[in-house]
């Protein structure tokens, strides 16, 4: 019997159907050779301090660094997860060959590997590599099934990064609460949670500290056209001044008329943080509610997998391209003038030296028509980004105008479009669906009259007053570009690619990360605007280790994950380093004298793992115990708050559908068997409500 182990139970069923399994039993399918079960995410964890030694169960300074000889790993403590992982034991163990079919990611591969260790599989162990769902994709991922072996790397880095952050966030989170935290709070610290709360922090007394300055800026009306002086600004009013008088008695003469021809490439095709920043500053959606978005798509077959920080294609892809655009049948007028002629190969949209295990975010051509509401907004702007990137270039003319007047020397300039070529597709586009790079904009986009080298006349100079401004606040889309580049503001999309290499964390992971911040305190929204608390402040402020909050040192070790990936790095070495920086860490707070605390002013405290500081049994027994959830008509609505609860035959819903609420959570991330306890529970956890 061949056995196959999916992720997700659509997926099972997904992949079930395709091998012709159609026989559903207690926790898998089988028909013919195989069996195909599946986890539910992460079925296993590394064990806590107190599964390794009694000494590290009670929290103290004299315990630190807790390093254990040999990490392990254990089963999570949940009668769902035991229930299904039995089953799995029972079926691993019935098997000939194993077919590993979790998500094609470095996290998939160390969630399915603890899996199949714990359950101690002892047989052939083969890999499901594919980066859609659809079925002709299932069936040639099957033809090509890969050895393990082929992703040890990959293995090695997801285990690196585990232990890492096991590593850090267990010993500096006890570290720093013991030492510095008011009684009852946990200060949550993180391999790369600290470093993004650090960037927020930094830009947050960058504008707190902001002292504008007054400048000046001369500039004069001739024809119609605003010409500015090159000089720029003027810091003293006195200077300023005295050339505007000096201007004012003389005519303005045109010395020099030059133009130049340009081009502007399509967009690039979106990654997982370039979607997620465009989502923010298009709609204001939070990057998990993004990632939340886009794996629905992805289950649904209309999109392809979305955990990548690429926005290239494979060269084999080409090929298909043709068949895509002509699938995607809603957008036949947007794809004919493509499919009239040969499909351009750009190298910036295929080069496989820019790809690795997967490709850019592309439609499957799959049907959308089962999308409603926030999902086919973000399936058509993936649809017209992929359109776009086979259209031609925009075609667009530069004049330049130099003048001067008095011996002060001005400049203008402006743009025309002389072809559109990709941007033709977004101004027929009514759901404005372009990008930054769609929407025109400035003082050099005018369109200027023309102009005669040597033309002189009348003008009418101005002094306008000015100040500087402060840096903007993150929203989460600047962030994500912050947590990319590792704090360097990078606009240029080729700098982008290179800096993705010493990025803080993943792009999987950085929603979880802005959550994991908000949840504990440390941050908060004002509008689009990410602000940090008086605890965020605090808590960066204390920490005086730079290893901790470094941007730049947490994207090198970044950097050395990926390099485990490709088996250019030892996994030991990493390991070994960063038990040298805890040691570090912990002989630098111990020395600290002073008698600092932090309050995180919460409602809540605990540093989201099971390893939580308890609080004291008085407060616990004055808690409240919440009454019990019996009913969906107990749970009210997350989106409109004012109806409850209904269950349709694929997602839940509100009863107040008809009034227009239009909440709908699916059972893929809401599953259908669940309790309306753990509904509750899982509704009030993960669910954003758009802004």
């Amino acid at each position: 019997m061949i056995l196959c182990i999916t992720e997700k139970p659509s997926v099972a069923a997904d992949i079930a159907s395709i091998l012709g399994a159609n026989t559903r039993r207690e926790g898998y399918y089988e028909g013919g050779d195989y069996k195909i079960t599946w986890t539910f995410g992460h079925l296993c964890e590394l064990k806590e301090p107190h599964d390794y030694t009694d000494l590290w169960k009670r929290w103290s300074l004299g315990s630190l660094p807790m390093i254990p000889d040999r990490f392990s790993i254990k089963l999570k403590k949940d009668k769902g997860i035991e229930s299904q992982f039995n089953t799995i034991k029972r079926l691993v163990a019935e098997a000939s060959e194993v077919i590993n079919c979790g998500d094609a990611g470095q996290e998939g591969e160390l969630i399915q590997r603890w899996v199949l260790q714990l359950a101690g599989c002892k047989v052939p162990v083969k890999r499901l590599w594919i980066s859609s769902l659809t079925d002709d994709a299932i069936r040639a991922g099957f033809a090509d099934l890969k050895p393990e072996q082929t992703f040890g790397n990959l293995y090695y880095a997801g285990l690196s990064r585990a232990v890492g952050d096991w590593l850090l966030g267990m010993n500096a989170t006890r570290l720093y609460t013991l030492k510095y935290s008011a009684p009852g709070n946990v200060l949550s610290i993180g391999r790369v949670q600290t470093p993004t709360l650090s960037l927020i922090v930094k830009r947050q007394l960058e504008i707190e500290n902001f002292r504008p300055e007054d400048y000046w800026e001369l500039k004069t009306l001739y024809r119609g056209v605003t010409f500015n002086a090159t000089k720029g600004r003027f810091a003293a009013e006195s200077e300023a001044a005295e050339l505007l008088e000096k201007i004012s008695r003389e005519p303005l003469t045109v010395t020099s008329v030059s133009k130049k021809a340009g081009k502007e490439a399509p967009p690039r095709l979106f990654d997982l943080t370039s979607l997620q920043v465009e989502c923010n500053k298009r709609w204001g959606w939070s990057a998990d509610r993004t990632l939340s978005l886009i794996q629905s798509l992805y289950e649904k077959k209309v999109t392809t997998y979305p955990r990548v920080d690429t926005t290239y294609l494979p060269d084999d892809i080409y090929a298909k391209i043709p068949g895509i655009l002509k699938q995607m049948t809603p957008y036949a007028a947007h794809t004919a003038p493509v499919l009239a002629g040969r499909i351009p190969k750009s190298k910036k949209v295929f080069d496989n030296s820019k790809v690795t295990d997967h490709h850019a975010i592309i439609p499957t051509g799959q049907s959308p028509k089962m999308l409603v509401g926030e999902e086919r907004q973000m399936y058509h702007l993936i649809a017209m980004r992929f359109i776009s990137a086979f259209y031609p270039d925009c075609e667009f003319s530069t004049t330049t105008v130099l003048a001067e007047s008095a011996d002060v020397p001005f400049k203008t300039s402006g743009k025309v479009i002389v072809k559109p070529g990709w941007r033709a597709l977004f101004s027929s586009d009514g759901k404005n669906s372009g990008d930054d790079n769609v929407s025109a904009g400035g003082d050099d986009e005018s369109i200027l009259p023309e102009f005669i080298e040597g033309e002189s006349g009348s003008h009418e100079p101005s002094l306008q007053k000015k100040q500087t401004q402060p840096p903007k606040p993150y929203t989460e889309g600047t962030l994500l570009r912050a947590m990319e580049s590792a704090g360097k503001t990078v606009d240029d999309e080729e700098l982008r690619e290179a800096m993705k290499e010493n990025g803080i964390g993943r792009p999987s992971t950085r929603a979880a990360i802005i959550e994991t911040l908000f949840r504990r305190h440390y941050i908060t929204r004002e509008r689009k605007n990410i602000v940090a608390t008086q605890a965020g402040i605090d808590l960066i402020s204390m920490i005086k280790e730079e290893l901790l909050k470094s941007a730049k040192l947490t994207g090198m070790w970044e950097n050395k994950l990926r390099r485990i990936e490709r088996g250019e790095y030892s996994p030991a070495e990493f390991i070994d380093e960063l038990k040298a920086m805890i040691h570090q860490i912990v002989l630098s707070v111990l020395s600290d004298n002073t008698n600092r605390k932090i309050i995180v002013d919460s409602g809540g405290n605990g540093s989201g793992g099971s390893d939580s500081k308890p609080a004291a049994k008085k407060e616990k027994e004055k808690k409240p115990r919440a009454p019990r959830i019996k009913n969906l008509d107990e749970i009210m609505c997350p989106l409109c708050g004012q109806g409850h609860l209904l269950k349709g035959r694929t997602a839940y819903g509100c009863s107040r559908f008809r009034e227009g609420c239009g909440l709908r959570l699916d059972f893929v991330e809401y599953p259908a068997e669940l309790t309306p306890a753990r509904l509750r529970t899982m509704v009030a956890k993960n669910y954003v409500k758009p802004e």
